[in-house]
């Protein structure tokens, strides 16, 4: 229960990659397997004019992607708890050249339009002594495990492009939002107005692929220069594009997102009522943070679970989060430990 990051590789990942393992191919991408995922997500998306770099972490994506749409003078609003500000250590400042990462409250992990007018008002446009805004980065799904709606994206959309901004989203768990909501990926991210996305993959089944994904032709040709610069192309990519062909094929991202948050909602149910443990948001996702007493805690860690826990303000907040691969025979121990 510790991480999604922690569970394996999904066997029809697994045979993609056995089955790509044959012959020769042209290296850094060069290959007829890139071409074709690529090709694959823009007919996920519906997008025929969305550009696509395959990589192997969500960080070199959010960094890269940033870099391409900021100057180095930017200010790029985020949530306080996101990845990018918290957990990359300062990946996004550095492949950007110094563009300044604004953090902003938000409830429930989620930030509002009214908080980017407020934040907006903290800058001078125009003017030399101040970070230039550039960006608003949210998380579908967010640190705290909810979700963002394709209109909630679209009302942050509109206040973003009112002050000229771009549109980036961290989709490290976006099979999971969209298995949540149940729109397209085209409804929550480019028709809503996202302009490039993190589209992650690794957390819900590959054994390592991630995809840059651009829309509304944001990428101004350079991204292939800032991935080779910071030591992110790898050689050889066909094995990278197999495991995001077979990810997305016949919905099977869709069908590993959606028994991960069956799993969470399957717990949530069976705990939510049991005294010493408070939910600290909505659950809507795979990614849990609850407030468990530390007497259930060590029951269901001499059972063997495993989770994160944090202490912030004198409260004890555990994470909790299931997998594509997770069994409903662990969810239903977890119940029985939690309330015995």
């Amino acid at each position: 229960m510790r991480s999604d990051n922690n569970s394996g590789v999904s066997q029809e990942i697994m045979q993609a990659i056995i089955d790509e393992n044959h012959g020769l191919s042209e290296a850094y991408g060069r290959d007829d397997v890139t071409k074709c995922s690529e090709d694959a997500l823009k007919t996920l998306f519906e997008n025929e004019d969305l550009k696509a770099f395959n990589l192997i972490s969500g960080t070199a994506a959010n960094s890269l992607i940033i870099a391409t749409i900021s100057p180095t003078f930017g200010a790029i609003f985020c949530h306080q708890h996101s990845h990018v500000y918290g957990d990359e250590c300062g990946a996004n400042e550095f492949q950007s050249g110094g563009a300044k990462l604004i953090p902003l409250k938000g409830h429930n992990g989620k930030i509002s339009p009214l908080e980017i007018e407020d934040a907006m008002e903290e800058f001078v446009i125009g003017e030399a002594h101040h970070s230039q805004p550039s960006i608003l980065s949210i998380a579908n799904t967010t640190e705290a495990g909810t979700v963002y709606t394709p209109d909630e994206v679209h009302e942050l959309s509109k206040v973003v492009k009112k002050h000229n901004l771009k549109l980036h989203m961290d989709g490290a768990r976006f099979a999971n939002a969209i298995a949540a909501v149940g729109c397209s990926p085209a409804e929550m991210t480019w028709r809503a107005g996202v302009d490039a996305l993190s589209f992650g993959t690794t957390k819900n089944g590959t054994l390592g692929a991630e995809a840059a994904i651009f829309f509304n032709d944001t990428e101004d040709g350079s991204f292939i220069y800032r991935r080779m610069r910071s030591g992110h192309l790898v050689s050889k990519m066909r094995f990278i594009s197999a495991q995001i062909i077979a990810y997305v094929q016949d919905d099977h991202w869709l069908t590993n997102a959606r028994h991960a948050n069956e799993m969470a909602m399957r717990l949530y149910q069976g705990i939510n009522d049991t005294p010493g443990i408070n939910f600290k948001y909505p659950v809507q996702s795979n990614l849990m943070f609850a407030e468990i007493d530390e007497g259930i805690r060590e029951k269901l860690w001499a059972d063997g679970f495993r989770f994160y826990t944090h202490k912030a303000a004198g409260v004890s907040n555990s994470r909790i989060v299931t997998a594509f691969n997770t069994d409903p025979g662990d969810i239903d121990r977890f119940v029985e430990v939690a309330n015995a």
